[in-house]
């Protein structure tokens, strides 16, 4: 389903827990530590994230059964090998299956 600017529809959440929030502060503080990596990505249209009370933490989406990151990495490692190394942080906060999706590579 699309917005009317075309864009995807996102659904509201209920309210996120402290813990989560919490571990969403963890996972982008590993995900930015990541050599290579540039910044979190929203998407093409900036709608991926997870919204927080006040806040999103854009390039991060918690789901029941996995954690998506999407990132813009350099051009000075591997984006292979970044992706890799993100997936690792990642794992080191939650025990689910991650899925890295680089978005973008900068000069």
């Amino acid at each position: 389903m699309t917005a009317m600017d075309g864009g995807p529809v996102v659904e509201p959440a209920g309210p996120t827990p402290p813990d989560e929030t919490d571990e969403l502060d963890r996972l982008q503080s590993a995900v930015l530590a990541v050599p290579g990596v540039t910044g979190l990505h929203g998407g093409p249209y900036g709608a991926l994230a997870t919204y927080l009370p006040g806040r999103r933490v854009v390039g991060i989406r918690r789901r029941d059964d996995h954690t998506e990151i999407h990132v813009t990495v350099g051009t000075a490692l591997p984006v292979r090998h970044v992706a890799d190394d993100v997936r690792r942080a990642v794992r080191a906060v939650v025990d689910l299956p991650v899925r890295v999706t680089v978005e973008d590579v900068t000069a």
